[in-house]
């Protein structure tokens, strides 16, 4: 029976999403229950493309890549794949019209990590439009269900949030991606002279970011709003400690929110949330 195999696809989704990213699980635990099955579904799509291009170490990244990207193409032509995350992920797709120009663009970014080692403004830009947020705008169009003229609306602010939540990334993992992959996200700027002054204006810029992308949560529908609010407030919560953090100790090691810790701000949030205080 096809169901079963679709049930123990969004599962395993699921399960791909909480191995992964604890944050991320969490987050999505207090989205409306309508709206967890497809987020979990695009994150596991999303999570295995960047594992082949970060992780799979010794094996062709470049075959592995373009075969996942012919696979995800055929599974939402056919409406059926036999690995069971393209599966999950084209059930979603064409459930809430994901266009593909979205997949497209985030494939894209997922191949210049293939190659791209020093990126310039130009690359940046491509890149965090592709690998972050353009995945916020395959998540806006399922918060707002087919709502064409809501989804035109809040799409600069859901981009301006992916684009924070992934410059975080980049901070977080500046040591990792530069001494283990080999790659400098960030135009312009020597890891081999990264000091405060640096610092301090990529945080303003992904100041600017959440500022605009927070407005973006408060006119989310209700049943999205605190999810994707919960996200915020965990990254938010990361970025100040980053910003706490001297320039030296960002390169020497990875900065983290420990689960008590996120289990806290979550409790706190959610206090907010049903106070109406957002």
């Amino acid at each position: 029976m096809k169901q079963l195999f679709d049930d123990i696809s969004h599962d395993i989704s699921q399960l791909t999403t909480k191995k992964y990213s604890t944050s991320f699980s969490l987050g999505i635990s207090f989205l409306h229950e309508s709206l967890q099955k497809p987020i979990y579904a695009v994150y596991g799509f999303v999570r295995f493309a960047d594992e082949i291009v970060d992780s799979f170490h010794g094996f062709n990244k470049e075959k592995l890549l373009a075969d996942f990207k012919r696979q995800t193409y055929s599974a939402i032509e056919e409406g059926i794949s036999l690995n069971p995350i393209l599966n999950s992920f084209q059930w979603a797709v064409r459930k809430y019209s994901i266009p593909l120009e979205l997949i497209e663009t985030f494939l894209n970014s997922m191949e210049m990590d293939l190659e791209k080692n020093v990126y310039d403004n130009a690359n940046y830009e491509q890149y965090i439009l592709g690998s972050a947020e353009v995945v916020g705008l395959m998540c806006l169009k399922i918060f707002v269900d087919g709502d064409e003229s809501e989804y035109n609306r809040l799409k600069p602010s859901a981009m301006k949030l992916g684009s924070a939540f992934q410059k975080i990334n980049f901070l977080r993992d500046l040591r990792a991606d530069y001494q283990e992959l080999g790659r400098t996200y960030f135009p312009g700027i020597d890891l081999n002279d990264f000091n405060g002054n640096v610092k301090k204006e990529i945080e303003a810029d992904i100041e600017i970011d959440f500022k605009l992308g927070y407005e973006g949560i408060k006119q989310l529908p209700k049943n999205a709003r605190f999810g994707v609010y919960m996200a915020y407030v965990y990254y938010y919560k990361l970025f100040n400690k980053i910003k706490i953090t001297p320039a030296e100790v960002i390169l020497n090691e990875r900065i983290r929110i420990t689960n008590n810790k996120k289990y806290r701000l979550f409790l706190t949030s959610f206090l907010r949330h049903n106070l109406n205080l957002l």
